[in-house]
């Protein structure tokens, strides 16, 4: 008879397996880097520069070639960027009629001025910046059917302030006005008296009224017309003498800022007592005038104020 035998387990519990090791990962089986998760967030696109501007006033993106196309006015809410002086004379005066006169005048850094950086460096710095000589640029030039006497003031040029050589061309080109019997148009845009020539710039306001009498004298007209800003010494010179003073929509237009006149009249002033639109409601200015449309109003108040010269010349031939 077959006896059954009996394995005898070990007291303890039962025996431990031995640990299995996993085999390396196979190309087949090796763990793929998930992609990460967007935020949802797109990246911005940069814009080229020297392709769009952005209206300071709508903040809409304008084209700049329908900006320049559009004399640099916004085409959505019309407001009127800051423009150059050769800008300017090109959107005013006929093609090739404009002479510009007093070219190589300079300003001389007469005090020896210290600061930041000297007066010298400075000029230097924004007439490489501008290709300009100085702040104004003054000549004559065909408006319509008229010859006038031109100066347009450039606010890039240290911010189109006054010194000894803007108040000298200005002067010169009303006295070769008056000599040769010609209407005067004056575009200012000005700071003010330029601080680096200190009582030299200062003089500059009596020397371009006084020129400016006689012209009166004479009995010829004289347009000032005031853009975005025309402050302090300018404005408290030859800026305000016109007989017509036009002005550009939303213009700033004062002697001193609104805190210095707050703290010296010790009143409180209304909002917006400097701008364009305040100043022609209370009569300080005749006219408003787009810039898309200053050529044409030009050229109408030209022939109303130069009528009485055209009929004694008339009257002297016949």
């Amino acid at each position: 008879m077959a006896t059954t035998q009996f394995t005898r387990k070990t007291l303890g519990g039962d025996p431990t397996e031995p640990a299995l090791t996993p085999p390396p990962p196979t190309p087949q089986t090796a763990f793929v880097r998930k992609p990460k998760i967007s935020s949802g967030r797109s990246r911005k696109r940069e814009i080229p520069e020297g392709l769009w501007t952005k209206c300071p006033k709508c903040e809409t993106m304008v084209f700049d070639k329908e900006l320049d196309e559009n004399i640099k006015v916004c085409p959505k809410c019309q407001y009127h960027f800051p423009i150059g002086a050769r800008e300017r004379i090109h959107s005013l005066v006929e093609t090739c009629s404009f002479e510009e006169m007093d070219t190589d005048m300079t300003s001389v850094d007469v005090l020896g001025f210290k600061g930041v950086a000297t007066y010298t460096s400075k000029l230097a710095a924004y007439q490489k910046a501008t290709n300009l000589k100085d702040a104004v640029v003054t000549g004559f030039g065909r408006i319509g059917p008229h010859s006038v006497a031109l100066g347009v003031m450039d606010f890039g040029f240290l911010g189109g302030s006054m010194g000894s050589v803007v108040g000298e061309k200005i002067t010169r080109l009303i006295e070769r006005a008056t000599a040769r019997q010609r209407p005067l148009v004056i575009i200012s845009t000005s700071g003010g008296a330029r601080m680096y020539e200190g009582m030299f710039s200062l003089m500059q306001m009596a020397k371009t009224a006084a020129a400016l009498a006689y012209h009166a004298q004479a009995r010829l007209p004289y347009i000032s017309v005031l853009t975005h800003p025309t402050t302090a010494g300018v404005m408290a010179s030859y800026a305000s003498l016109g007989d017509l003073i036009l002005a550009e929509p939303g213009a700033m237009i004062g002697f001193a800022g609104p805190r210095v006149i707050k703290d010296t009249t010790q009143a409180e002033l209304p909002p917006g007592f400097q701008t364009a639109e305040f100043l022609l409601d209370h009569g300080l200015i005749d006219a408003i005038v787009p810039r898309k449309e200053m050529k044409t109003r030009l050229i109408e108040y030209l022939d109303y104020l130069t009528a009485g010269m055209r009929n004694g010349e008339l009257a002297a031939k016949a």
